[in-house]
């Protein structure tokens, strides 16, 4: 079924009659009913009768798609009629989760769906258990950009997402004897019947081959990429239902296939590899989300994925704008291009090539042109992320792309450098693109946007002051913030209908599409009764999450204790190892008869994915686990403590999770964290926050205010001095007695396993003898202090409603809907379109 094409993308908008369809349709039970047993038969030829829950599901997929598709017809209909300006927005992930839920949602068809199944004699909430998460992300950077394409879609402006078709998403995480161990995640082995495919739209996109001199008629010197290995491009679009269903804008998707297939000479020779090698390698492009680039054939598979979507997004973009207008040079008047952090930077030089070569405008009208439509978002301090790439890989991947870049970088040196630091050589040579045998992608972006913005104040002053300070003093203006947030209707709505529902019979709905409103709610925090609901909500929630725990992993936990929840990558900058150590020393406490009266239950909930190359990461997970498995086991810790590590964790696991906490964990390295969204999720959902002043919790503090979060640890500018003085983790291992026991336990043959691996040993040893480079140990005697004031509140149950529900009612401000309104203001210049 997922080959199913509905019909071609109308880009012209001669057909289109937007004024008939200016009200929303309405869909009764019994019209929805007719249509899910409609697909049964019509679609998947079942019988009701024999039909499974999953062909039941996909029934009532494909009938809500209809309705769907309805309104996306008519949305692009009146884009396409009133030839508005689009945003195009470029990423490599999006971390869309499952689709039925949020598209009833957003419909204001889940009663109506609920009550046609019941007809039916299905169950909606068994259903949708059925669908599995699409695997196109992996992240923050992949949840944000799904958040912000329905945010752009529920306040009616007309955008379109790009990104790859992936095969497989980044891994299946199975935990097997302690350890993570990949698995392909295959979410499209049965298909997924969200995606329209458009083979009408495929690109032709070449690779390798080489750059020849060539003079045109005029005596121009035109040169020509020749001898290039073509692959094709086949787009799948996903609508994008917006919260009342009025706009349905769409996420475009390319799956990479070979020009040619199939050899049937080799074939026929009984050459029968050789016959499909062109094919293999040309699906390999889009087969997996993030390869592992610790090999050179993994780092080369990167850089043609990065180029293969940007280069068909480049070239679809073109081709919409070239149906309705003839003049290439006013194409920023009516597209806007977003880089999302550093991947899609290709897409700079690729339209610059295909300006030049193709259009045959003159360089300085070119990238004028490029200016004007790029705008650009960091995401990251890390350098790892900024993307440098070997010289000679990019030169035989993209010999044409080098050489513009090159001249790119000759003019911008010649040209902004020279006139703000005249003569200064090693000025030139620090920003030059291209540099110890790199070409440095990061830089590019910069001196080719219009915009260049962080994604929480700390993170934007960081760029300006640490990471890109010289491109800063030659372009100021560009700089600017735009704190992340995330959608209301995901992460509360959805994830959590008991507190939502709460919330709008306090308040009313109009909440979900503006969520300053939650504000309204301070007048009844302080009352008993509502403090009473609330906690209900929280413990219902618990209620749910301990019975998954118990399903997956065979473990009993307490709902009435602390669930102290840390779900994120797993990354040593967010430090699960910091969190660990307190719970080793928690441990240690109880195995020294800590009181009853000042420790209270406690349930550590780990969740995280390790990059496969990554080996410290991978360690920290087994230590992880094996700790669990020694203190789960414990008779003295029963009642006292348990360490849970869910396996697998994704979007459709943290919506069992984010409602469950208690304790929000947000412990990363001051000045590492470009933001979080996962803060934010968690306080929305009444979860308090512990936290360093690191990313968003600086901002989340200051709407929450100290009473309400658990902040320790050391300062952005106290790292820095920390670590230009030079930092010594043993230091703090000889002034810490308690800390200097715990480590030693550590590393002694307490955890060691049956095997006699002792990743808790290992562990402690990297910390110790690695440098601490993410500076666990100089913020473990605050962030203990902080844990001992989260016992002290939670064993106050009035003063920790009170707490979360304070965290509940200000996360107005971040929103996705505040965050995607100050983009389409003050960078894409994108007004929303009316949609009756």
């Amino acid at each position: 079924m997922e080959k199913m094409d509905m019909g071609k993308e109308n880009t012209t908008g001669k057909h289109c009659k937007p004024s008939q369809k200016s009200a929303l349709p309405s869909l009764s039970a019994s019209e929805l009913e007719q249509s899910i047993r409609h697909h049964l038969t019509a679609s998947l030829a079942r019988h009701p009768a024999s039909a499974t829950p999953h062909e039941w599901w996909l029934s009532t997929c494909f009938a809500i798609r209809d309705y769907v598709l309805d309104r996306f017809v008519y949305t692009q209909c009146q884009h396409h009629s009133q030839d508005v300006r689009r945003l195009y927005y470029l990423s490599m992930e999006y971390l869309t989760g499952r689709l039925l839920n949020s598209n009833l949602l957003n419909t204001g068809l889940l009663e109506t769906a609920r009550t046609a199944l019941q007809s039916l004699g299905q169950n909606l909430d068994i259903l949708l258990d059925e669908e599995v998460d699409m695997g196109l992300g992996n992240g923050g950077l992949g949840r944000l950009a799904a958040c912000f394409l329905d945010s752009l879609a529920t306040l009616n402006y007309p955008a379109i997402g790009y990104g790859i078709h992936y095969e497989f998403g980044l891994f299946r995480q199975e935990i097997c004897d302690g350890q993570q161990v990949e698995k392909p995640d295959n979410w499209l082995l049965f298909g997924n019947p969200w995606q329209i495919v458009r083979p009408e739209n495929a690109q032709k996109i070449p690779l390798y081959g080489r750059v020849v001199d060539h003079f045109n008629a005029k005596g121009d010197w035109c040169p020509l990429w020749i001898d290039t290995q073509e692959i094709l491009g086949i787009p799948w679009d996903i609508p994008i239902v917006g919260y009342g269903g009025k706009t349905v804008n769409f996420l475009r998707l390319w799956e990479s296939r070979a020009t040619h297939d199939f050899d049937l000479e080799e074939f026929n020779r009984g050459d029968y590899t050789d016959a499909v090698l062109e094919k293999i390698h040309g699906e390999n492009i889009s087969k997996v989300l993030y390869p592992n680039d610790t090999t050179e054939n993994g780092k080369e598979l990167r850089l043609i994925q990065q180029y293969f979507f940007v280069a068909c997004s480049i070239r679809d973009i073109l081709r919409r704008y070239k149906n309705a207008h003839t003049d290439i040079e006013q194409l920023p008047e009516k597209a806007i291009l977003h880089i999302n952090d550093t991947h899609p930077t290709i897409a700079i030089p690729e339209l610059m090539k295909i300006l030049t070569d193709e259009e045959h405008l003159p360089w300085e009208k070119a990238w004028n042109i490029v200016q004007k439509v790029f705008a650009y978002t960091n995401h990251t301090l890390m350098p790892e992320a900024l993307e440098c790439w070997n010289i000679s890989l990019f030169q035989r991947v993209l010999p044409r792309h080098y050489q513009i870049i090159c001249e790119i970088n000759r003019r911008f040196l010649e040209g902004d450098v020279e006139h703000k630091w005249p003569g200064d050589r090693d000025k030139k040579r620090s920003l030059s693109l291209i540099g110890d045998n790199v070409v440095r992608m990061a830089p590019l972006a910069v001196i080719a946007s219009q915009s260049i913005n962080g994604v929480a104040a700390l993170h934007s002053r960081l760029i300006r002051e640490r990471l890109l300070p010289d491109f800063y003093a030659l372009y100021p203006e560009r700089f600017n913030n735009k704190t992340n947030g995330i959608t209301p209707r995901r992460w509360l709505q959805q994830c959590n209908p008991r507190l939502s529902n709460l919330i709008s019979e306090t308040i009313g709905s109009e909440w979900k599409t503006d969520l300053e409103l939650l504000k309204e709610m301070e007048p009844y925090a302080k009352q008993k009764s509502f403090q009473e609901l609330f906690m209900k909500v929280k413990r219902q929630n618990k209620e749910d999450l301990a019975h998954i725990i118990q399903e997956r992993l065979g473990i009993t936990v307490d709902p009435t204790a602390l669930f102290d929840v840390q779900i994120k990558r797993l990354h040593e900058y967010k430090r699960q190892h910091l969190n660990l150590l307190h719970v080793l020393n928690l441990y240690r406490r109880i195995l020294h008869g800590a009181s009853p009266t000042t420790l209270p239950p406690r349930v550590v909930i780990f969740a995280a994915k390790a990059a496969p190359g990554y080996t410290v990461a991978k360690m920290i997970i087994h230590a992880i686990n094996a700790a669990s498995d020694k203190i789960n086991h414990c008779p003295h810790a029963q009642d006292w403590l348990k360490v849970i590590f869910l396996p697998n964790y994704n979007v459709s696991l943290a919506e069992k999770i984010i409602p469950a906490a208690d304790l929000s964990e947000q412990i990363s390295t001051a000045g590492k964290e470009a933001s979080g969204t996962g803060n934010m999720k968690l306080a929305l959902n009444g979860a308090c926050t512990i936290g360093t002043l690191d990313g968003a919790n600086i901002e989340i503090l200051e709407e929450v205010h100290r009473d309400n979060i658990f902040i320790f640890g050391k300062t952005e500018s106290e790292i820095e001095t920390l670590r230009q003085r030079g930092y010594n983790p043993f230091d703090i291992y000889h002034q810490h007695e308690e800390l200097r026991e715990l480590l030693d336990w550590m590393r002694s043959d307490y955890f060691a396993l049956p095997d006699g691996q002792n990743p808790v040993k290992a562990l402690a040893e990297h910390i110790l003898y690695n440098g601490d480079p993410f500076f666990a140990l100089a913020d473990y005697k605050d962030y203990r202090r902080a844990q001992l004031w989260v016992d002290q509140s939670f064993l106050d149950p009035k003063r920790w409603a009170m707490q979360a529900i304070f965290n509940t009612i200000r996360m107005g401000r971040f929103s996705s809907d505040r965050t995607i309104r100050e983009y389409a203001e003050e960078i894409w210049k994108l007004p929303a379109i009316s949609m009756g």
